[in-house]
């Protein structure tokens, strides 16, 4: 999943064009596909808890809850501390603690303490959401504002390569022989993520030493007069279509290899389903692609709608299905979910002007969809089984189709033209 993220306050400065930005690019860039990586390797973890500590469905998709959640209680404080102590040092903050969150999986490892490890990522949570804040208008503001999109698309393809391998290395890595004891499946998760901590502290000190240069400029402050971006109807609808597609998404991503488990979907192993989890993440890399081209040339609503709908029908297909059929219809979403960021993110923001920072902050938060949807399907599953819980996927993508036909409109009055310009991320 990319999220985008914009601190408050900020927008881009102009470019001068005196200054080459390859360097901080490839930075930042390096940085979106250590996100992807890191946020991937959860749908590897769930099933491995499962096992690990013996959970139920809703007890191991608390690791979603706890890393989305990360992000929903962090993304306000986030854009505070970065317009404190400024997008470099936001960064190496970002960065540092995410390697303390990672490194407590060695202790949680060795004494074997789900809360421990649960406390790990939401800290590594934590320093994502940091890291987003800093990063995407910062990679948004590196050169001309006419080719900003196409930075952020880079930028966005290489998030989403992360997630298309991540899933794979991760089992490699972590799942190992049947039978295997229990102190042996605690410490599989050991080695990955103790290399993972290491990369972060290498990132905190590379962009220490980096010169990364001042290209966004503080934006004029609102008066509590002002008002609220919440007046807008279809930013709400909108802020709902976040939740939702985030929510669908994670899901998807954490039930996939449970749901290939069963004995009517082949009773495929942790290992040999992963594989299935790398083609979904796959698929939205493949269609982040082809939307590039796409939504040049076809309004947002439009693209949305029927990217929703043919969402809908590959979970309902997925959850009246067996074998086969059913796996390749929700491994498909993959590819119908990578342009729905694009498409909401924008429409919930058009006509709101001098409010659209605040806007973005609030589409921001409800990323916390990846908390808890999975938390609902969880239940379900653990109620009616793996397939009947995708009703809650399925009811997801059927309020985004209602957004895409109908709810996006913008309905409110209009505001003033000297609007703040968004830093978004598709």
């Amino acid at each position: 999943m990319a999220a985008g993220f914009v601190a408050e306050n900020s927008v881009l400065a102009p470019s001068t064009g005196k200054e080459s930005y390859i360097l901080p690019l490839t930075l930042m860039i390096s940085l979106y596909f250590g996100i992807g990586f890191i946020t991937a390797l959860n749908d590897i973890l769930v099933p491995h808890f499962k096992d690990l500590f013996h959970l139920t469905n809703v007890a191991a998709l608390l690791v979603q809850f706890c890393f989305f959640g990360a992000y929903f209680v962090m993304s306000i404080p986030s854009g505070w501390i970065v317009g404190r102590i400024g997008y470099k040092r936001g960064t190496v903050a970002a960065l540092s603690v995410m390697g303390l969150g990672l490194l407590l999986f060695l202790p949680a490892s060795v004494i074997i303490f789900y809360p421990l490890f649960l406390f790990a990522l939401f800290v590594v949570g934590s320093g994502l959401a940091l890291l987003q804040v800093a990063v995407n208008p910062y990679i948004g503001a590196l050169g001309s504002p006419e080719t900003a999109s196409a930075r952020l698309n880079l930028a966005g393809g290489f998030n989403s390569l992360a997630t298309t391998i991540a899933p794979r290395i991760g089992a490699a890595l972590i799942f190992i022989a049947a039978g295997a004891s229990t102190a042996q499946l605690a410490h599989s998760v050991r080695m990955p993520y103790a290399i993972l901590a290491a990369c972060a502290f290498f990132m905190a000190g590379v962009t220490a030493l980096t010169h990364l240069p001042d290209v966004i400029e503080k934006a004029p402050e609102r008066s509590a007069s002002d008002g609220s971006a919440w007046r807008f109807r279809h930013l709400r609808m909108g802020a709902l279509g976040i939740f939702c597609y985030v929510g669908a998404e994670v899901a998807i991503g954490s039930m996939l290899i449970n749901y290939l488990g069963q004995p009517s979907m082949g009773g495929l192993t942790h290992a040999a389903a992963a594989r299935y989890v790398s083609l979904y993440w796959g698929g939205a890399m493949v269609g982040r692609f082809i939307g590039s081209v796409v939504l040049r040339r076809i309004r947002a609503e439009r693209a949305l709608a029927f990217v929703s709908m043919a969402a809908l029908l590959l979970v309902a297909i997925a959850v009246q299905t067996h074998g086969n059929i059913a796996i390749a219809a929700i491994v498909s979403c993959g590819l119908f979910n990578s342009i729905m960021w694009p498409c909401i993110f924008p429409l919930s923001l058009d006509g709101l002007g001098k409010f659209t920072s605040q806007g973005s902050g609030i589409l921001v938060a409800m990323v916390v969809g990846g908390a808890v949807v999975p938390e609902i399907q969880g239940l379900l599953a653990d109620a009616f089984g793996y397939q009947r819980s995708f009703i809650a996927v399925l009811l997801c993508y059927a309020y985004i189709v209602y957004f895409a036909l109908s709810g996006h409109r913008n309905r409110s009055a209009v505001v003033p033209s000297d609007s703040i310009p968004p830093a978004i991320v598709p």
